[in-house]
């Protein structure tokens, strides 16, 4: 009976390999399609779902989904689908070896000659769509912020957003805390095609060599030194905020890993140290209903 036990798990597990097999193969096609179906304006035409309208008609609704695709909708995530399906984007995925192979090399530099700062400066376009999908990110996670921790801003006279693009996240925060001054800090080609936005000055810079002067500094990828507070918004790997949202955390590790040098998500006690290591005192992780937690970090 052993022997036959271990026959039909081996059987059955061949049988999960053949279907996963396929799954690698033409895994691709799903970001294809909806790509497709962005570019098409299908969301917009409401013919995600089939329904019934009465009397043996069939119609056609929206979904929560479909909602999340149409281009001017609520929190549309379609900029960031554009831009992740873009051929820039996805040329890095095809040297992901590099970082390996090459001594370090990051796969985008693999396959583009330079990294991403540089290559969005030397194309508009480009440089267009990641500020877009960059604001797609802000318009899910800045709410998901001022709903689950508003007291992060309570106190707060003037904040600087580092790498703020094109200002969106700014401009929400200090519409919900008008008593907020926002300076947005970006590199020169990036806020000088920012738009007008009411209680935010617009300031370009390299954050690796100083930023504006602020109460507290609000961010989502590095951490500036000489500055006061320290807002971060950013996944933590590891946090029990359920298995599906678990999972987009580990998948964009892999994409800073296509997409960066030496960038990575962290765990709770990787963040820890690097923030002692910047010379923090102490820090707070609270947790929102969005990939990102919010870290506050104190001299």
């Amino acid at each position: 009976m052993g022997g036959g036990t271990k026959a039909a798990v081996s059987e059955k597990e061949e049988e999960e390999a053949q279907v996963d097999i396929w799954k690698y193969v033409f895994g691709f096609t799903e970001m294809a399609e909806v790509k497709c179906a962005i570019e098409l304006g299908i969301a917009e035409r409401g013919i995600f779902k089939e329904k019934s309208t009465g009397q043996d008609v069939s119609g056609y609704a929206q979904t929560p989904l479909s909602r999340l695709l149409m281009k001017h909708g609520l929190n549309s995530m379609a900029a960031f689908v554009l831009f992740e399906s873009s051929p820039v984007m996805l040329a890095p995925w095809h040297r992901l070896s590099a970082r390996v192979l090459a001594a370090g090399t990051s796969a985008f530099e693999a396959a583009h000659g330079d990294d991403v700062c540089h290559c969005a400066a030397s194309n508009p376009a480009h440089s267009k769509l990641l500020d877009e999908a960059m604001a797609c990110d802000a318009r899910v996670a800045v709410p998901a912020i001022i709903d689950c921790s508003p007291q992060v801003f309570e106190g707060l006279g003037l904040l600087v957003d580092v790498g703020g693009g094109d200002g969106t996240s700014l401009g929400m925060v200090v519409k919900a805390c008008p008593w907020i001054r926002g300076i947005n800090f970006d590199l020169p080609h990036v806020v000088s095609l920012a738009p007008y936005c009411a209680g935010v000055e617009h300031v370009g810079g390299n954050m690796f060599e100083s930023i504006p002067k602020a109460d507290a500094a609000y961010l989502m990828e590095s951490i500036p030194q000489d500055t006061g507070k320290v807002i971060i918004a950013h996944a933590v790997l590891g946090e029990s905020k359920g298995d599906k949202l678990k999972d987009v955390a580990l998948l964009l590790d892999m994409v800073m890993m296509a997409h960066t040098n030496k960038g990575k998500e962290r765990t709770l006690d990787e963040w820890a140290h690097v923030l002692h290591e910047a010379g923090f005192s102490r820090h707070t992780v609270k947790h929102i209903r969005a990939v990102q937690s919010v870290i506050e970090a104190y001299p």
